[in-house]
């Protein structure tokens, strides 16, 4: 796998728009859909950061790489001390770290690295079957 850097970096300023959107501009989605999209769309931006930084990597060591990092950073908020609390009374600190340890918030994450990793493995065999076609 040969990523385009370029190209990792426009789609992961994409979703954090399209994450931020959904989180300050909505006014909830049916079924608190918005709570599940936005955890998804967060761990989808992992991802793109995760293949942008290891460019050469398969996809399934990208996506094992980017769900131990959310996985990591979801236990961690198990931890209660008061200045990570202060941290995460941030805005930066809030949106990177969260808050409470939820299990509705791994199933988004595994999710939404899930779809990112099952559209990039199938875009790679698309294009890379067309180029071998030629």
């Amino acid at each position: 796998m040969n990523r385009n850097r370029l190209v990792y970096a426009f789609l992961t300023a994409l979703v954090v728009l399209t994450g931020l959107i959904i989180r300050y501009f909505t006014d909830g989605l049916p079924g608190g859909l918005d709570l599940y999209l936005g955890d998804a769309l967060w761990a989808v931006m992992i991802f793109l950061i995760i293949g942008f930084i290891f460019k050469q990597k398969p996809v399934w060591k990208v996506a094992i790489i980017s769900l131990m990092f959310c996985y990591l950073i979801e236990i961690s908020q198990l931890y209660q001390a008061s200045w990570i609390l202060e941290i995460r009374s941030t805005l930066l600190g809030s949106l990177i770290l969260g808050h409470g340890f939820l299990w509705s918030d791994i199933m988004s994450y595994s999710a939404g690295i899930g779809i990112a990793a099952s559209i990039e493995f199938a875009g790679s065999r698309f294009f890379i079957g067309k180029r071998k076609g030629k």
